[in-house]
């Protein structure tokens, strides 16, 4: 049999397969893990060499989902797989974050992972197997890895933690995490919470990474029976030890001062830096710098962020000066856009967020089509991060991959604290701009976007914040930093992203860059994060305690009501007649939805008037007519003999030519035209055909000595005619013979 497989059982009996050697052999490294029914190809390829003057990770991850997997067509005019959905990116994103800090720091050529769902059902979600294919592809290839890493999802679902639980368990889970780790270290972490407790966080980590190492174990001997233990040689960095040590000795103090200073500008502090290493190219001869600016380049970064990793574990003080656990300044205002529905602006420091929020019609609603996931969504938020926000030329190329993940990390976090759909029947965007950055925008975005939210009129739960923590540890010394810049950041060893609100946390991002992360040091992080969080959240409480009571004047009004499912067809009408007569007659837009008990009707418009019609349309086509009652009709139809009058939606009726007036009509045109409107009165209902008689004379008072008029007699002669006669039928005789027994003897003159 082709390939090699390793089949190994998880806690609770289930099992996966990682097999090599079968499918895809030409590139570096490939495999296929499965679990139930749901088996994800995963490739890898490197090249040999390094670009020149590359001093980073050049990898590129993409995940593609094959809707032949679920047995599905693609949606679109050409049926096919085309660019990547969101959710695609995304999972192709949590990936790239276990994997790339894992790769030789001085490897440097490029390494592209192609991962693809070749067949998929529901019990098993493929996001959380996605990192161990990957992962897999790279232990059985020759590309310098220091791994095996891996991924699952952990959750709390009815008191109980569940690995790789399926979607109808997500949807009641408390907790939903996808956990990236080596055997020895968790290196990523992102999900979404129901404002659960710190504790409960760090246990559902303990968890995941148990099964983490089992996943490692299997990889490792696989890596081992397919002899790929030995990695390829590469030389990727050409080295001057000398120009490293002499540039270190010259600038390192410098740097150190200089972080020390405090500044909180960071445009000062990038010159302050710059200036400290062209007082040092100044010494090298033309020559040297030519040939070595690039060396120059790498060598004084690293000094750069030595010397402030060691200022913040030396002086237990931050690059602006703060204290390990100090926010930087914060101001926020809301509606500061007149037209938006909800509006704000939330500034930290450098960090600012111009954010809105939208509210519309189920028509406005997200439909989502992909291989394994189908539906709708009402919420959405867009985060968008241009140049000018850092200072930068950059041309705007479209959504990047960072983007879509922040926007989709501040989703989650708010999504927890939504109304239902019965309180809030609308659809929701928010858009959050990031017009100046210097770190933690996602969580910019958080926060602006509970202030718009509040400031729409929106009646969310509770208001939420976001912080974003770094950490520097060094030879047993670590600092955990609330807040962290943008330096920090790059320059850390821990970016992680809190979000929640005073009673919980509602979502969390955190990637890990160095070893040895202990559970202490994430403890202290969940709670330095959990004080940071009450700060912001006063000062966002300052700005609006609570919602606004009403939605503003220009914001369209949302009515729900609900209608027998039996009435659906009727208020529609014949190939959607009425119902778009309703919409254009009043100005309004109509959606409705056929729920398992009933169906929701939903009702829109900036016109209160209009939407007030609309409902009594409604109500009128759907209420069942009553004998005795009065309703307002249109004339349709006339005849001689009377006229026929629209009294509800879809509902005619007939009134007598001497149900008219208590007189007697000679010319009905003469007292009723077609279009006219007039009150009726229901008299009765034929229970035979279920036509309906209607009286207008009843309504108005019976004239004085009004006499009913005498009942048409009827025609006496013509009901005393005898009937007419009837030919008795012959009766034959026994003795006679039948008529089948009358044979013809061919004498026609006898017949």
């Amino acid at each position: 049999m082709l390939g090699t497989k390793k089949v190994f059982t998880l806690n609770d009996g289930r099992q996966m397969e990682i097999e090599t050697g079968k499918l895809a052999k030409q590139a570096d490294g490939s495999a296929v893990v499965r679990m139930g029914d749901t088996m994800i190809l995963a490739t890898v390829c490197a090249n040999k060499e390094a670009k020149e003057n590359v001093d980073f990770m050049p990898l590129s991850v993409d995940y593609q989902e094959k809707y032949a997997a679920t047995g599905r067509f693609p949606g679109g005019f050409f049926k096919r797989e085309a660019r990547p959905s969101e959710y695609e990116i995304l999972i192709a994103r949590l990936v790239d974050r276990a994997l790339r800090p894992l790769f030789p720091e001085n490897y440097h050529a490029d390494v592209q992972v192609q991962i693809t769902l070749i067949s998929g059902d529901q019990s098993t979600p493929p996001d959380a197997l996605a990192a161990l294919a990957a992962a897999s592809a790279i232990a059985v290839s020759d590309i310098p890895f220091n791994g095996p890493v891996s991924e699952c999802r952990i959750a709390y679902v009815d008191g109980a933690f569940q690995i790789n639980p399926s979607y109808e368990a997500m949807e009641r889970a408390e907790l939903d995490l996808i956990v990236a780790a080596t055997a020895d270290n968790i290196m990523m972490v992102e999900g979404e919470m129901k404002e659960v407790s710190e504790d409960l966080m760090l246990e559902a980590l303990k968890q995941a990474h148990d099964c983490i190492k089992l996943h490692c174990k299997y990889m490792n001997e696989l890596m081992c029976e397919v002899g790929k233990e030995q990695k390829r040689e590469y030389c990727h960095e050409t080295n001057d030890d000398e120009l490293k040590e002499r540039l270190h000795n010259a600038v390192y103090q410098q740097c150190y001062d200089l972080a020390h200073k405090g500044l909180k500008n960071k445009t000062e502090r990038s010159e302050g830096f710059a200036a400290i290493k062209q007082a040092f190219v100044d010494t090298l001869t033309e020559e040297e710098v030519t040939e070595k600016g690039f060396m120059i380049d790498r060598y004084f970064h690293a000094v750069e962020k030595e010397a402030m990793r060691d200022m913040v574990l030396n002086e237990r003080t931050r690059l602006d000066g703060r204290r390990l656990d100090e926010i930087r300044p914060i101001w926020t205002e809301i509606d500061y856009l007149p037209l938006a529905h909800g509006s704000a602006i939330f500034t930290r420091g450098e960090t600012q967020s111009l954010t809105t929020c939208t509210l519309g019609t189920k028509l406005d609603e997200q439909i989502i089509d992909g291989a394994m996931i189908e539906g709708k969504n009402n919420f959405l938020l867009h985060y968008n991060f241009p140049g000018f926000a850092t200072g930068e030329v950059r041309m705007n190329r479209g959504t990047s991959r960072r983007e879509i993940g922040h926007g989709n990390l501040a989703m989650r976090a708010l999504k927890q604290v939504l109304p239902s759909q019965e309180e809030c029947p609308y659809t929701i965007r928010i858009v959050s701009d990031i017009l100046e950055s210097n770190g933690s925008s996602s969580m910019a975005t958080v926060c602006a976007g509970c202030l718009a939210l509040m400031d729409a009129g929106v009646k969310i739960k509770k208001p939420v914040s976001g912080i974003a923590m770094g950490l520097i540890a060094k030879d047993g010394k670590w600092a955990v930093l609330s807040d962290i810049l943008g330096d920090e950041d790059h320059l850390g060893d821990m970016d992680f992203k809190v979000t929640g609100t005073r009673d919980g946390i509602t979502a969390c991002q955190m990637d890990i860059k160095c070893d040895g992360l202990s559970y202490e040091i994430l403890a202290k992080a969940l709670a330095q994060a959990n004080e940071g969080r009450m700060h912001i959240l006063n000062i966002i409480e300052q700005t609006i305690p609570e919602p606004r009571e009403d939605y503003k004047p220009h914001v369209p009004r949302v009515f729900q009501m609900h209608i027998p499912k039996d009435m659906i067809g009727a208020v529609i009408g014949p190939q959607g007649k009425i119902i778009q007569e309703i919409q254009k007659e009043t100005g309004t837009v109509i959606v409705i939805e056929d729920k398992e008990e009933y169906g929701t009707v939903d009702i829109s418009s900036v016109n209160k008037e209009g939407i007030e019609d609309a409902v009594r349309r409604i109500k009128a086509i759907i209420t069942l007519p009553v004998v005795g009652e009065v309703y307002h009709g249109k004339v349709k139809n006339l005849q001689s003999f009377g006229a026929f009058v629209e009294f509800l939606p879809g509902k005619d009726g007939m009134i007598h030519v001497s149900d008219l007036r208590w007189e007697k009509v000679a010319n009905i045109e003469e007292v009723i035209k077609v279009g006219d409107e007039l009150d009726v009165k229901l008299t009765d209902i034929d229970k035979r055909t279920g036509k309906f008689k209607l009286s207008a004379k009843l309504l108005t008072p019976k004239p004085e000595g009004y006499v009913e008029p005498e009942p048409r007699k009827r025609n006496d002669d013509r009901h005393n005619k005898k009937p007419p006669f009837k030919r008795e039928k012959p009766s034959l005789d026994a003795d006679k013979p039948s008529f089948k027994e009358h044979k013809g003897n061919g004498d026609r003159s006898n017949k």
